[in-house]
């Protein structure tokens, strides 16, 4: 299987990305923005003896521009059709409404919402090909309806709402041909972008556990499930 993942240089991206790494059959391409970082993927999984093809492609998605004309060229590199895709990376800044910059309100959308629907509108050729595809959406119980919200996510949550969103709109729009669409909605996770945010908070599950439930998901759900909002959280609601 051909695998894109998103924010896969540390966190719930660079555990998926070793755990689809562990199957000879797959190539993993990994993006993220730190080439270090992705670097520590690829030893972790030579350690590891891994045998998939892992392929990693350093590019910030913060500027949606940038995504729609330059990363689908990277990725075709190393592939031409896509098995699973699933949209990870995020951007999290805990401040209140009032303090927020404009400029950190356009960072929290365009990394959180913009470019990833700019990346999928680029994907649907390479989505298209073959059997049933599925795309998993990242988003977080803060942007689920009806959920506790958190003050200081105002911008945040909005953003993973809006991804939500657009995941029930494609759903509907590609009904017909052989693409899934799902989103996840997170609750906290123990990776290293919550305890920026929240220092002092112990979340109640790792990366780790988290990505297991997500990899499993990402091969199966689409079998189940198609532009469902699902929440993954211990609390309720």
């Amino acid at each position: 299987m051909n695998i894109v993942i998103t924010g896969a240089s540390k966190g719930i991206g660079f555990e998926l990305a070793k755990i689809f790494a562990k199957d000879s059959d797959n190539t993993v391409i990994a993006i993220a923005r730190s080439e270090n970082k992705l670097q520590d993927l690829k030893n972790e999984c030579i350690k590891q003896n891994l045998k998939s093809k892992l392929k990693f492609i350093v590019f910030d998605i913060e500027n949606p521009e940038k995504v729609k004309n330059e990363l689908k060229n990277e990725i075709n590199k190393h592939i031409n059709t896509i098995d699973i895709l699933i949209n990870n990376a995020g951007f999290l800044i805990n401040k209140p409404f009032t303090d927020t910059s404009t400029h950190e309100i356009i960072k929290t959308f365009n990394v959180n919402f913009m470019s990833h629907s700019v990346l999928i509108q680029d994907l649907i050729p390479m989505l298209k090909e073959g059997n049933i595809k599925h795309v998993v959406n990242i988003s977080s119980m803060g942007g689920f309806q009806g959920s506790s919200k958190f003050s200081g996510l105002s911008f945040y949550s909005s953003a993973k709402a809006a991804l939500a969103s657009l995941t029930e709109c494609l759903a509907e729009e590609f009904k017909n041909e052989n693409i899934k669409f799902n989103c996840l909605a997170l609750g906290a996770v123990n990776t290293e972008m919550l305890k920026t945010a929240f220092p002092d908070y112990e979340a109640p599950l790792s990366a780790n556990e988290m990505a297991k439930f997500i990899a499993d998901f990402a091969l199966n759900g689409s079998k189940y499930f198609n532009g469902k909002i699902i929440p993954v959280s211990l609390s309720t609601p």
